[in-house]
């Protein structure tokens, strides 16, 4: 999502803002192109004593049309120590309500462009006009490592192209030298001192300068400790570059766990838990049916798929894929808008069905998504109930539904439903005869003034309003033949201060913007009880 700093972008606080700098993603095709780079290949072969450099210029047209990524060879010689890359496109006037020009880079590595292959060594979207890469040291966002001979490959990705076309011009420094040292990365450890089977709090969606981020890693993590959180997710753009810098911001009080936010033209998804320095390609569409490859390979590393804020109303931000094979959905990005409020209907009405067809069903998460100030990190976030303070409980946890979502660590509830001896909570499965009475008990504060909602696969079956002082207890009866699952939701008042009576037919929303939403209790009839969540590839 977008950052509100940047001029090209609107600043009504109260819309999320277009990520210009990442959107550029689909099918990798080559294309064949006129450059001035014809003499680079004998130039970059002939000898080069260390401290030269050379400079390869790239320059080309690309037409409305093009592929989705256009690969522009370089040759790289023995010797090269350093490679600096700088970029631009031209940007034409366009007509009111046609897309301008917009192109992002990346840059593979001799061992080739291959969907999901090894040659990865950084992405930046539109975020930077240039970057460089060693042995031992990179610009956020690329990773470091050998410089070896070979055909290395400019990636460009034309994610908007004018009616005119798009002119880039790109120029490649090679500088050569003795390697220098290795680079030694720091990743984050899988555990930190955890509280046991408790409700943890995290962030599993953030930016950093390793995308388009303005924060630090540092300051990130400083921020997810004033936010009162336990754990966060790294989830940079279309790269792994961050996950080296997070061992030392990691502690006993917070978790920090590596991911990677992957956009394609079709939508994005988070990847959450990957393996340290572990890449996920996003160079396809939905049509060329390569995300399930993908998602299997988060999988195998234990990981959960995620589609992010689904309904942004921005381009290539729409999610496409289908839910089949989300572990999770993020309904709640950032500050809350109408498209969270689409989200969060869509994900209710598939509950509905899964439950009712006997099948698993998806739980919900919400993230801040933020990428620098005034962006609030860990507004929302989840609240987690896991084993221990590790990778796996939390991704357990998630994976489950065993979780709420809150606007900020100020908001506490606790959901139980009671009946037949029996009680259970968050994310699990109440097993009860069709008629014995179940009493839903729902505990709030932190939202003064909120109105308390009780939605089943009926819809809102309860509304209660909270006290001044933000607190209250909630209880209401129903059975197992007559709702399937109960969530609740808290809202605050409405914008002139009104709670709203949940029938209006206008455009305003009856209600006012959220400030905490639960996971679902299953209500099942004795006999068919299943567990939940549970997801086979």
């Amino acid at each position: 999502m977008p950052d509100p700093t940047d001029p090209t972008v609107p600043t009504d606080p109260t819309r999320r803002t277009l990520l210009r700098s990442t959107l550029a993603t689909g099918a990798a095709t080559a294309l064949s192109l006129a450059t001035a780079a014809t003499a680079t290949p004998a130039a970059a072969a002939s000898p080069h004593p260390a401290g030269s450099t050379v400079t390869l210029p790239l320059t080309g047209h690309l037409p409305t049309g093009c592929p989705d990524f256009v690969h522009l060879p370089v040759e790289v010689p023995e010797g090269v120590r350093e490679i600096a890359v700088t970029y631009g496109y031209d940007k034409p006037p366009v007509p009111s309500g046609t897309p301008g020009n917009s192109c992002d880079i990346g840059i593979f590595d001799e061992r080739g462009t291959d969907l999901g292959g090894d040659g990865f060594r950084g992405w930046s979207g539109g975020f930077r006009t240039e970057f460089s890469l060693s042995r031992g040291a990179a610009t956020p966002g690329y990773l470091p490592g050998p410089i070896n001979p070979g055909t290395w490959h400019i990636v460009l990705g034309p994610y908007q192209v004018a009616p005119q076309g798009l002119d880039y011009h790109v120029e490649v420094t090679l500088r050569f030298g003795e390697p220098g040292p290795e680079f030694a990365p720091h990743y984050p450890p899988e555990r930190a001192r955890g509280r046991g089977r408790a409700w943890y709090r995290g962030d599993c969606h953030l930016h950093t300068v390793h995308s388009d981020g303005r924060r630090l890693p540092e300051e990130v993590a400083a921020g997810a400790r004033a936010a009162g959180l336990d754990f966060i997710v790294s989830t940079d753009h279309n790269t792994s570059s961050s996950h080296a810098a997070w061992g030392p911001l990691a502690g006993p009080d917070l978790l920090i766990v590596p991911g990677e936010e992957i956009t394609t033209r079709n939508g994005h998804w988070l990847a959450l838990g990957l393996e340290p320095g572990e890449f996920v390609d996003w160079r396809y569409r939905s049509r060329d049916e390569e995300y399930p490859r993908f998602v299997r390979q988060v999988h195998r590393s234990g990981g959960l798929v995620v589609p992010a804020h689904p309904y942004c109303p921005y381009v290539a931000c729409q999610w496409k894929f289908g839910y089949e094979q989300a572990d999770a959905v993020e309904v709640w990005n950032g500050p809350w808008t109408y498209d969270d409020e689409s989200a969060v209907d869509t994900w209710d009405s598939q509950l509905a069905v899964a439950l009712r067809h006997g099948r698993s069903w998806t739980p919900a998460m919400g993230n801040s998504d933020a990428h620098s100030a005034p962006q609030v990190i860990g507004s929302p976030h989840n609240v987690v109930l896991a084993e221990d303070l590790t990778r796996d409980a939390v991704l357990d946890g998630l994976r489950a539904g065993r979780s709420w979502l809150a606007e900020s660590a100020a908001v506490r509830l606790e959901l139980t439903a009671a009946g037949h001896g029996r009680s259970a909570g968050i994310g699990e499965e109440l097993a009860v005869p069709a008629d014995a009475p179940v009493d839903v008990r729902l505990v709030v504060s932190g939202v003064p003034g909120g109105t308390v909602r009780l939605i089943t696969d009926e819809g809102q079956m309860h509304q209660e309003p909270l006290g001044a002082d933000g607190s209250g207890t909630v209880v209401w009866r129903t059975t197992a033949s007559l709702a399937a699952y109960v969530r609740a939701e808290v809202r605050h008042p409405r914008a002139d201060g009104t709670p709203g009576k949940g029938n209006s037919m206008g455009p305003d929303l009856p209600w006012g913007p959220m400030a905490a939403l639960t996971n679902p209790i299953v209500l099942r009839t004795d006999g068919e009880g299943r567990t939940p969540a549970t997801r086979v590839d």
